[in-house]
């Protein structure tokens, strides 16, 4: 069973960042305290460690990795400070409900949360016999939330994490194919992408779901809704990239042409900019822009091609970059810009 474990792993955030097995056993804990009072090891070098996901918490960034990372950052991410966390699993995901409430999700079904804007965390669930990560979290507000991973997982909260649900009978998944991403569509409802391009969607925020027969039958790592309604984009293994303009009924396959012809990195995360812009990154150093909703991307490929495997973004247009070597400042191009 952790074969396979560690094969959505790799498949969903490590093959996609060229970083092989080691990140997914990096987090194991030490030797020691019991899983409940370990914290993670307060390292000098954490925000040039290994990050998979970033988020914002009002004016600050949050950022989450390796061994129970959580770093945060009120200045744009020009410094970082090292949170309270009471784990030493790889963490995934990363999701703020408002500028205090956001929750963690990692390894060993790991699921972490934060009343004061991700500076300390407390353990509100986990389940070591799955020998199985989760992969994303979202949050219709402080009190209703879901988390999807290996194996088919999909837990619910209804009151802010203090009991989290298995609900994973809700989706039409007999094969338990794995889920990488959750995400909103505007005026729509909620999209799940996951392995051999399986595809779900809610219009109730999560209470029924639908099946969808979708345009590729690769893993997609990814969702990410537009600023127009019933619009979304869904991301994968070597450069596939899809867009739907009615909630994932009709895709069109959007072509990616880097310096030297058509992009096949895999695509990690993406974020929607204050101005509509949207960013995706992954493998490669691979930064893309759209500035029309999604129909068209710019493609940068960065020259140190670290791979990146989260973004977020400044109302400048500029960028914070995370994934292997930690976080990292970058131009609305994804060039690199000074560091402090």
């Amino acid at each position: 069973m952790w074969e396979r474990t560690m094969n959505v792993f790799t498949a969903s955030v490590l093959l996609s960042l060229g970083l092989g097995l080691f990140a997914a056993t990096a987090g194991a804990a030490d030797d020691g305290p019991t899983p409940q009072t370990v914290y993670s090891q307060t390292s000098n070098k954490a925000s040039h460690s290994l990050l998979i996901d970033i988020a914002k918490a009002g004016p600050r960034l949050v950022a989450v990795g390796e061994r129970g990372h959580i770093l945060f950052s009120d200045d744009q991410g020009q410094s970082w400070t090292q949170a309270r966390v009471p784990s030493r699993q790889l963490l995934t995901a990363v999701y703020f409900a408002d500028a205090k409430h956001g929750w963690a999700v990692g390894h060993d079904a790991q699921i972490l949360a934060s009343s004061d804007g991700g500076a300390t965390w407390s353990k509100q669930f986990e389940d070591p016999s799955r020998e199985s990560p989760l992969l994303d979290v979202w949050f219709q507000d402080t009190r209703h939330g879901l988390a999807v991973g290996a194996y088919g997982s999909l837990f619910e909260t209804t009151d802010g994490g203090a009991h989290w649900q298995d609900v994973a009978e809700r989706l039409d998944n007999p094969d338990q194919y794995h889920l990488n991403g959750i995400a909103a569509v505007k005026d729509a409802g909620l999209f799940i992408v996951g392995e051999q391009g399986s595809m779900f969607r809610s219009r109730d925020a999560g209470q029924t779901w639908e099946h969808l027969d979708g345009p590729y039958e690769g893993s997609l790592f990814g969702a990410i809704g537009t600023a127009r309604a019933d619009t979304l984009l869904v991301y994968g293994l070597r450069g596939n990239l899809y867009r739907s303009s009615d909630f994932g009924s009709t895709w069109q396959a959007i072509a990616l042409q880097g310096e030297r012809g058509a992009l096949e990195f895999g695509l990690a995360s993406a974020t929607l900019l204050e101005d509509g812009s949207l960013v995706l990154v992954g493998n490669g150093g691979s930064v893309l822009r759209s500035t029309d909703d999604g129909q068209s991307f710019s493609v940068f490929n960065r020259p140190d091609r670290i791979a990146l495997s989260g973004v977020s973004g400044q109302a400048d247009g500029q960028l914070i970059l995370v994934g292997q070597g930690g976080a990292r400042l970058a131009t609305a191009t994804g060039a690199a810009r000074a560091q402090p």
